[in-house]
This record gives C-alpha cells, structure tokens and sequence, in this order.
C-alpha cells in the first residue's frame, strides 16, 4: 500500500490552463451537439471578443481563463450532463435545450433561450431546474 499511496502523490495536479482547455473542448462539442451558432457560444461563454473566441477555439490549450468563464463552463456542462442522465436518448437531451418549455421558469420560452440572457445566474438557474427534475439537490 505505501507504493500506490506515493503514486498517487507523485502524479501531477492539473493546472488551470489544462482545465481551461479541457473545459473549452467540451464546450464546443456540447455547441456542436445543440447546433449553437457562433453568436450564441459567444455569449454562453460571456460574450469575449470575436479575435479571442475563435482563438479558444482553434487553440484552447493557449486559453487564459477568468474566473467567470471557468464558471460558465461548469454550469453548462452541468446542464449537458444532467440532461443526458434525464433523457437517455441523446437526439431528446440535445434538442431539449430549444424547445419552449412551459416551467414558470422559463415562461414558455426555451433553456436556451433563457442562457442566452448572458448573465452567469441564467445558467445557474437551468442548472438547479435540471438538477431538482433528476432528484438533485438545488
């Protein structure tokens, strides 16, 4: 046992720029998988500059990210993790993010259409409906 407890020290911690890019890698395949145009990543991801998007996009190891877009990242992929555990069919979990959606919450609107409102509390909200719909805590 004292081998595999050393192992597990010696292994290297993660730094922010590999979460970064691991975390813009998942973003633009869940973009993908929604069939969000560039407009909508940009604000998802709070609204960065075009010349600064399109570098995360083709480069996300290069990618510094604040605090506020690290955030971003994990309440979407919360939302794309949560949909897939309520609805297995992924085709279902994906489109479910466009379609109108009759919860006070969303007023008729859809999630996506309640994301877009570019605050970070847009997302944290659809992050607690999904996770209350799946028995989480909110």
């Amino acid at each position: 046992m004292p081998n595999a407890a050393r192992a597990v020290k010696t292994q290297a911690k993660p730094n922010s720029r590999d979460m970064a890019a691991a975390g813009l890698r998942a973003f633009f395949n869940i973009a993908r998988d929604w069939g969000l145009n560039t407009d909508a990543q940009m604000v998802l991801l709070g609204t960065p500059g075009r010349s600064t998007f399109f570098k995360w996009k083709s480069a996300p190891e290069t990618a510094d990210l604040k605090r506020d877009t690290l955030e971003r990242l994990s309440y979407i992929m919360g939302i794309y993790k949560a949909l897939q555990i309520l609805l297995p069919d992924t085709t279902a979990a994906d489109a479910w993010v466009k379609k109108p959606n009759t919860a006070p919450l969303f007023g008729g609107q859809s999630a996506l259409d309640r994301m877009l409102g570019g605050n970070v509390a847009d997302l944290m909200v659809v992050r607690q409906y999904l996770d209350v719909q799946r028995g989480g805590w909110a």
